[in-house]
């Protein structure tokens, strides 16, 4: 397993920047974060940024194990669904121009609706999400859905359906734990369910219980790593482990980027360390 990083908690830093602050931390990898208001958002790049962007990560010997595209998959206005869409299937466009060998980042998103609307939308999110994943497939790219508090999949039991619904290699999972322990379920009963098809994942650090819980920085709250690190490893995943800062965090009046990523380093790589686990 390695160490990465996304820029979700980073919308308003210049990529150039980015990249110094998370090599010289020593990551290994950086998910680049695409959706509106970021500085990497999809359309401000043209052919000579995408071209740029890649040159930095080459020079900063930083992988690129996934891009956050996140957008709702069950709009049912045509104009913002199209716009969700392009913006998807953009972002498999430039796995593929970032990609740096054999195998090109995942494209990351998370579905959209209700937890409610499980059992009516599931059959209407799935051709949705089987269209993006056909895409994804010509192009050889692997689209990674993230269960989320709050949203129509938000429980590994529907994320898993969704896998054998769509039945394909292409799709698998953005696994973030944080969303799961907030509502009690243990690092075990989830990392044993999704490892197996996780294609990336996200942690956070947490407190409470949803709804009266709260995001934190990775190494502010009591989420015990060293267990995650070791049971991740147990259940065969060996990719990143992305360290992401929630727009909760970002809100705080005194929320610093960059310390940010420096606090979630050190807390995943002392884990790393505790844990016996060699990054590579």
């Amino acid at each position: 397993m390695k160490i990465g990083y996304s820029t979700w908690g980073m919308p308003t830093v210049p990529i150039d920047t980015a990249l110094s602050h998370l090599a010289n931390l020593g990551y290994d990898g950086v998910e680049l974060t695409i959706i509106p208001r970021f500085t990497t958002e999809l359309s401000t790049l043209d052919a000579a940024e995408r071209k740029r962007i890649a040159s930095l990560f080459q020079q900063h010997n930083l992988a690129l194990p996934a891009i956050a595209a996140h957008s709702s998959l069950l709009e049912i206005d045509p104009e913002a669904h199209a716009k969700n869409m392009w913006r998807l299937k953009g972002g498999v466009d430039l796995a593929v121009e970032l990609a740096q060998g054999d195998e090109p980042p995942a494209v990351n998103t998370t579905p959209g609706g209700k937890p409610e609307e499980w059992e009516s939308k599931k059959d209407f999110l799935a051709e949705r999400v089987g269209e993006l994943v056909d895409y994804g497939a010509s192009r050889g790219v692997t689209i990674a859905m993230e269960p989320h508090i709050g949203a129509i999949i938000d429980t590994p039991a529907k994320v898993l359906e969704l896998l054998e619904i769509v039945n394909s290699p292409y799709l698998k999972v953005n696994f973030d734990i944080s969303h799961f322990d907030i509502v009690g379920m243990t690092t075990e009963e989830t990392v044993s369910a999704l490892a197996p098809v996780s294609a990336h994942t996200h942690v956070k650090d947490q407190r409470g219980t949803a709804p009266d819980h709260e995001f934190l920085i990775p190494g502010e709250g009591p989420f015990d790593y060293v267990d995650y690190l070791k049971r991740m490893q147990a259940h065969g995943y060996d990719g990143f482990i992305t360290a992401e800062v929630s727009f909760m965090v970002q809100a705080r009046e005194d929320y610093d980027p960059l310390a940010a990523a420096t606090l979630s380093y050190e807390t995943l790589a002392n884990a790393f360390k505790e844990a016996g686990i060699e990054r590579g």
